[in-house]
């Protein structure tokens, strides 16, 4: 018996032992990891109370490497920035997120809000300057990670006012990651850079989302979501739709575009000739997504070797004529959508022209016509089309093939109803399409 007491009483000390030294390593344990690679902004003067102007304290953190490169840590917190800062090369600005959070308690209450938890950046410099230095510029190799992104002087219930890129990414394998920009006006600037990475990043932005031009080695952009999370009041949200452009490509050689989603734009996925460069996108884009835009994907240009678009969702509903694809009469070269899905009280499903081949394959059309005017599925008034295995699911016609159309195939669609191919084409082949009736 005093045996198994004294047995008892030993275990009892060596538990309690156990459970102070844990005790005592989480309350000593430092705010960032220790090492002579790793600094806190803190050291450098940042106070992170949502009140000081931290922009100075920041830079300093981040010039502290030179050009060896390290990790600059802040620690949870609200920082308030009324500059610009410059991550330089080899440098990684880090906050205490491992994975993209979300705060919606704006717009939902009893959810987090901006500020409720972890390491948040609060940007009031340059309000209504567009054109202003970008918060943020990233440069070789260098990082920017687990970080909530806001602008609190943006009024939730007003048309928004302008401000530069959230953030710009510059010189040669940048990398955003696990960042929440909740309401920036312009989000991401991913011009003039090589083999950029943009990963597991969402918010709401008001403008534009990311803007990709001046691009002649890969880029990826993979875990991408807009959502309106911060507003849905009327007159922010109209304006939003009115004229945001979620993502914009313009030249880019390759660039691989996974898993993406906007919802409440102008223009979910627009595609043009370059701004500052020369010549268009080419690229491959899987498992991508647009609801609720005017146009899901608009087309001005794109290059001989086309955009190849697998597995995409697309829904239109709203504005004047709400139609998913758009490729404009400038467009010059190749698009393939493969696998798609088309639906929502759209207007048309496909507007085509320009002197480009556009194509449509085991893709799925499910509405269109939503005014019974007798419109078709896909309306091609130029360049070259193919439709092929396809399944179309309302009661209306679904090609209409314009005179001025160069080449056209129809083959091997199956359709709810009769099938109804208007052709106006003078080199066309339409073949094997079957209806249920």
């Amino acid at each position: 018996m005093q045996r198994t007491t004294i047995f008892s009483t030993a275990i009892l000390l060596l538990v309690s032992g156990f459970c102070y030294s844990q005790n005592k390593k989480n309350v000593d344990i430092q705010a960032y990891p220790e090492s002579p690679d790793v600094v806190s902004v803190l050291n450098f003067g940042a106070k992170g109370d949502g009140k000081t102007d931290d922009t100075q304290a920041f830079q300093k953190a981040l010039d502290s490497f030179g050009i060896k490169g390290g990790t600059v840590y802040a620690p949870r917190g609200i920082y308030s920035f009324a500059g610009s800062l410059n991550i330089p090369q080899a440098v990684t600005l880090k906050g205490s997120f491992e994975s993209v959070p979300s705060h919606n308690g704006i717009r939902n209450a009893g959810l987090p809000k901006p500020g409720d938890d972890g390491t948040t950046f609060l940007i009031t410099g340059n309000k209504g300057t567009e054109d202003g230095a970008p918060f943020i510029t990233l440069n070789t190799n260098s990082t920017l990670r687990g970080v909530v992104m806001y602008w609190p002087l943006q009024d939730p219930e007003t048309i928004p006012d302008a401000y530069p890129w959230g953030i710009a990414m510059r010189g040669k394998n940048p990398a955003i990651l696990d960042i929440e920009m909740l309401n920036p006006y312009n989000a991401i600037d991913a011009s003039k850079n090589e083999r950029a990475l943009i990963r597991n990043i969402s918010g709401q932005p008001l403008r534009r989302g990311i803007f990709v031009d001046g691009i002649y080695d890969i880029g990826r952009i993979e875990n991408v979501h807009w959502n309106p999370w911060w507003s849905m009041k009327p007159v922010l949200f109209e304006w939003q739709k009115e004229n945001g452009e979620a993502f914009i490509f313009e030249r880019t050689d390759w660039h691989y575009v996974v898993n993406t989603f906007c919802y409440g734009y102008k223009v979910g996925y627009k595609f043009g000739a370059s701004s500052g460069s020369s010549g268009a996108c080419n690229g491959n884009f899987l498992g991508i997504g647009a609801d609720a835009c005017f146009n899901s994907v608009l087309v001005e240009q794109s290059a001989s070797f086309g955009l190849l678009i697998t597995n995409g969702e697309f829904v239109a509903m709203d504005g004047l004529d709400p139609t998913m694809v758009v490729v404009s009469k400038s467009n010059r070269g190749g698009v393939r959508f493969v696998n798609c899905a088309f639906w929502g009280p759209c207007n048309q499903n496909a507007k085509i022209d320009g002197r480009g081949t556009v194509g449509f394959s085991d893709c799925i059309f499910v509405q269109w016509d939503r005014n019974k005017e007798n419109r078709a599925s896909i309306q091609v008034n130029g360049g070259s089309i193919s439709v092929r295995g396809c399944d179309f699911g309302s009661i209306a016609p679904q090609v209409f093939i314009g005179e001025n159309v160069s080449r056209a195939i129809v083959s091997e669609n199956m359709v709810h109803g009769k099938v109804n191919i208007i052709n106006n084409g003078k080199n066309t082949y339409i073949q094997g399409n079957l209806g249920t009736e």
